[in-house]
């Protein structure tokens, strides 16, 4: 893939994103600890979905907190 189309796909990424305020943590909710900032980010940004290539691991806690667990090319279709 074209370095360029990447960072052009990523700049233009970053400038629609928002800063998220973490004001309630909800560890432990997955098996792997670093994983957690994404889940909490995602519920405290009142996000849709995550986006992952690790759906599996975060599946059971995105639904006890109504988001979707999608890999990439799930996310791109539906843009």
């Amino acid at each position: 893939m074209d370095d360029g189309l990447v960072d052009g796909f990523l700049a233009a990424l970053a400038s629609v994103l928002e800063p998220v305020d973490v004001h309630i943590a909800w560890r432990p909710q997955l098996r792997d600890p670093s994983d957690e900032m994404v889940l909490e980010a995602a519920i405290n940004g009142r996000a849709d979905a995550i986006v992952t290539f690790n759906v599996r691991d975060f599946a059971v806690a995105c639904e006890r907190f109504g988001l979707m667990a999608v890999p990439p090319s799930v996310a791109l279709k539906r843009v």
